[in-house]
């Protein structure tokens, strides 16, 4: 009875969280039928409604409610304990979750990761790429990559990649006829190619600095993107200046497919750093994750 019941708990608390038998029955794996028939005999044998069904969403009943508050975060804490349980094998295990840019994960985590996992094929990696300030304590993330100015409080940091700049870059074409901006100013009398990241607000203001002096442009051009990769395809097919990451960006310059403008209002500044609750438990799968990850000059 008490393996049959927690079968069943376990079942109700995914469909109550995903507010669907169909949705809950492809994240279980078992059929819509037989996960309703599983659902409906805890019922039975409880003599309680614990579900509320409606053509459009199942809700939980107020016991149902009691339940999901009084008993999930019990079984959620014995499938930690299995979890962790798991990864104190010799060899690491588990899913390690990380979010980070589209530019940090494809430059820095998959370069140093891939080797890796061939090591360790108990060991899973999710990287979810957000340009966004993610919670990642909220988010159920184990690990998040940031730029070093944009760590939060209370987070332990381990550098994973060199110092960082940020390079205007045209194509010749494009600056054929015309006058390169000799100050950040100059660039609103210039084609642009924009960058939306959720973290400024909107349009990303171009950061400069020179002797001190700290300037944030606001550009103007007929093309707005939310990749980096766009922005240098675009830069590189004449259709603007560019603000991209100098990595990606030092070979087109070098064979002269780009050409740099405001170099001297480019400063290097921290690169990116893996950063964690300084209360987490490392695991093994996690140490592995950190020591692959971490820069080394």
């Amino acid at each position: 009875m008490l393996r049959e019941n927690i079968v069943d708990l376990m079942s109700l608390i995914v469909v109550a969280r995903e507010g669907s038998f169909t949705r809950a029955a492809a994240q279980i794996g078992v059929s819509q039928s037989a996960l309703s028939h599983s659902i409906r005999g805890l019922e039975e044998r409880l003599g309680l409604r614990l579900l509320t069904r409606t053509t459009r969403n199942v809700t939980p009943t107020p016991e149902g409610e009691r339940v999901l508050e009084r008993i999930a975060p019990h079984l959620a804490e014995v499938e930690a304990e299995l979890e962790a349980l798991i990864e104190m094998r010799d060899r690491p295990a588990g899913i390690i979750r990380i979010t980070a840019d589209g530019y940090a994960a494809e430059t820095l985590l998959w370069p140093k990761l891939a080797p890796v996992l061939k090591h360790y094929p108990d060991l899973k990696v999710e990287v979810v790429m957000d340009y966004g300030l993610t919670d990642i304590v909220a988010e159920k993330f184990d690990a998040g990559v940031r730029l070093g100015e944009q760590l939060s409080e209370g987070m332990i940091a381990v550098r994973i990649g060199p110092d960082f700049r940020m390079l205007a870059v045209a194509s010749p074409a494009y600056l054929e006829g015309r006058e390169p901006p000799q100050s950040p100013q100059d660039l609103t009398g210039h084609v642009c190619i924009n960058l939306r990241l959720p973290t400024h607000g909107g349009l990303y203001a171009w950061e400069f600095e020179k002797d001190g002096r700290e300037l944030r442009v606001r550009v103007e051009g007929q093309l707005t993107f939310n990749t980096i990769g766009a922005v240098v395809e675009a830069a590189l097919e004449g259709y603007g200046i560019g603000f991209v990451p100098e990595s990606l960006v030092r070979g087109h310059v070098d064979a002269g497919r780009l050409v740099t403008v405001l170099e001297d209002w480019c400063p290097p500044f921290p690169g990116h750093y893996l950063y964690y609750p300084h209360r987490r438990q490392t695991s093994p799968a996690f140490r592995v994750i950190i020591d692959a990850l971490r820069h080394r000059e």
